[in-house]
């Protein structure tokens, strides 16, 4: 007995690594990364029609596996990653990602799409929101602390959004350093390699940190960050991970994405709970100040959280529109009669 071919619903799309990369090649990086920017505010700015809640961890002595889900009413998301520092000696990735996209309506995925490569563009993208949100204006200079695999998309979308040109580096490794030097080459960037997080931070207005060791760290110290600099601290991102001194946190106004979850993860973790701290989405709405004064000093305590993701998968399925970048993957079970899902495996058999 025949049966009939899925429907259009039960066929998936599905963005594979390879059409990743194309699709950012296809649109221009640094084009992917200033309309990516834009969509992740425009979500910022409807943040309360989202549900909100902390990602869903599970901790191991080797890394976290952790799910982020959302939704706002219409379009659900969820984003699969995982982190393992030590997974660079083994020649691995600390982070690889898939993620998915779902209509509220019937629970019917609409997109499955590689979040290994999208994670570390909204990754950067988001920086740079915040960035311009409350960096100095006319920053130009931006020193980069850890220089794994987010460097070059923090350099590139500090450059398209923010106007940065010039980006110094700083790595305990410095072949990490040179990939990054080497990677920017021909950017149109200014890259300056350095020999300490001291000399990386001079005349910088703005800091990246982005380390990968999960362990309590002091990449910053208190001493080495005058007025006036924003920072952008995005390497702690678990209980017991954080990279800035805690008497940093006590100078500065501290500006995060989801305070619930960034007082588990995020530098604030090292804080009394009720350090005053303000969600950048009430900065980005205007409820909330960001930057005051030109001596302030700003932080953004970057965990990254699920509507950064939410707002990067469906960037992602809207610019599919018109490509061949996706290919229709068949996983969901479709029979005639909605009823009969036995029948359906019987007639595969005949």
């Amino acid at each position: 007995m025949s049966f009939s071919p899925p429907s259009d619903k039960a066929m998936v799309p599905f963005v594979s690594v390879e059409n990743m990369m194309h699709l950012i090649h296809h649109v221009g990086i640094e084009k992917f990364l200033c309309e990516l920017t834009d969509v992740i505010e425009d979500d910022f700015r409807r943040w309360e029609s989202f549900d909100k809640t902390p990602r869903i961890a599970s901790h191991s002595r080797q890394g976290v596996i952790e799910l982020m889900p959302t939704s706002d009413g219409a379009v659900y998301s969820f984003k699969y990653v995982n982190g393992h520092p030590r997974n660079t000696i083994e020649g691995l990735q600390t982070v690889t990602a898939f993620g998915l996209l779902a209509e509220v309506s019937t629970g019917y995925p609409v997109l499955i799409s590689e979040m290994t490569m999208l994670t570390a563009l909204r990754t950067a993208a988001t920086s740079a929101m915040a960035a311009r949100n409350l960096a100095p204006s006319g920053a130009r200079t931006m020193a980069i602390i850890g220089n794994g695999a987010q460097a070059e998309f923090q350099a590139l979308a500090m450059k398209a959004v923010c106007g940065i040109e010039t980006i110094k580096l700083y790595d305990i490794d410095p072949r990490a350093t040179e990939k990054t030097r080497r990677n920017l080459a021909g950017s149109g960037l200014e890259v300056i390699g350095c020999c300490s997080p001291q000399a990386a931070i001079e005349r910088a207005e703005i800091i990246t940190t982005c380390t990968a060791d999960k362990q309590f760290a002091t990449i910053l110290t208190d001493n080495m960050i005058g007025a006036g600099i924003h920072i952008n601290a995005i390497g702690g991102d678990c209980p017991g991970k954080t990279e800035l001194h805690r008497d940093i946190l006590l100078r500065s106004d501290t500006f995060v994405e989801f305070a619930p979850q960034t007082r588990i993860e995020g530098e604030i973790q090292q804080m009394p709970a009720d350090f005053p701290v303000t969600e950048l989405w009430r900065v980005v709405s205007g409820e909330a100040a960001g930057r005051c004064n030109p001596q302030q000093i700003t932080l953004f305590d970057s965990v990254g959280f699920a509507i950064e993701d939410f707002s990067a998968l469906r960037f992602v399925r809207a610019r599919l529109a018109g490509t061949d970048l996706c290919q229709n993957l068949d996983i969901i079970a479709d029979p005639d009669d909605p009823r009969d899902l036995f029948g359906m495996l019987q007639r595969c058999r005949q």
